[in-house]
């Protein structure tokens, strides 16, 4: 009776786990993107001051980029020409790694919204160490390419080349300082306010590459600093490189 029980036991089951195996999940393609008609990428690279002052250099790899941005293309000049109008959104973050431990502070001889760059000893105090010292920038941004597809009739797949633009406003910028002082204190300073930065930024982009990975640059237009608000007679604009990954 209890062999029987067994039996019959299996053969109920049987279907049920034969069920549940034959169930599956959808597929998720393996080194390809997802059927979604839109872009979100994730820019990173490095920027570089141009026509800056001469004390006002920054270390590469501490200068770092970092845009995540939303783009949608739209068909242009017919179905398969090739081309595509991609307008989006999203945010822009710059740091900037200022070398001989110097950074922006508020000068107040300028006014509220100004900056001097000075050495952190002549704010801080001789004795000290400096562990750490970065100025951050943070924008939204509105980025637009017109971007050609070798591959006509396919536009997810193949080499693809843009050129466009995008437009700015500046959200916040802070500088954020770490030291140890001479009585061996640590001290984290992040202090966050306009420094004589104009509040919108634009310029052109290039980029080229696949669907799923390309390269970009970036070159500013205008100067990161308001006339006569920011360190001495500043003419500085941003340039930016780097790689990025297309998400889907």
């Amino acid at each position: 009776m209890k062999k029987l029980f067994i039996v019959l036991l299996a053969f109920s089951i049987g279907p049920f786990a034969l069920a549940q195996e034959t169930v599956q999940k959808p597929k998720v393609p393996v080194g390809g993107r997802p059927n979604i008609p839109a872009d979100l990428v994730v820019e990173f690279g490095f920027n570089v001051l141009n026509n800056r002052p001469e004390d006002m250099s920054t270390g590469f790899f501490g200068s770092r980029t970092l845009n995540i941005y939303y783009q949608y293309p739209i068909s242009v000049f017919g179905a398969n020409s090739g081309f595509t109008l991609d307008p989006g959104f999203g945010i822009g973050t710059d740091k900037l790694a200022f070398n001989d431990e110097m950074n922006l502070f508020n000068d107040p001889s300028k006014g509220p919204e100004s900056s001097d760059f000075l050495e952190l000893t002549d704010v801080f105090g001789d004795d000290i160490s400096v562990d750490k010292n970065v100025f951050s920038l943070n924008y939204f941004e509105v980025p637009l390419d017109l971007t050609y597809h070798v591959n006509r009739n396919n536009y997810t797949k193949g080499f693809r080349v843009s050129v466009g633009g995008k437009i700015g406003f500046l959200y916040n910028a802070h500088s954020k300082i770490k030291y140890t002082d001479e009585d061996g204190l640590t001290r984290k300073i992040k202090d966050s306010q306009n420094y004589g930065l104009e509040k919108l930024r634009y310029g052109l982009t290039l980029k080229a590459g696949s669907p799923g990975f390309y390269a970009w640059s970036y070159f500013g237009l205008n100067r990161l600093f308001q006339e006569g608000q920011g360190p001495a007679a500043n003419q500085s604009q941003q340039i930016s490189f780097g790689i990025a990954v297309n998400l889907f």
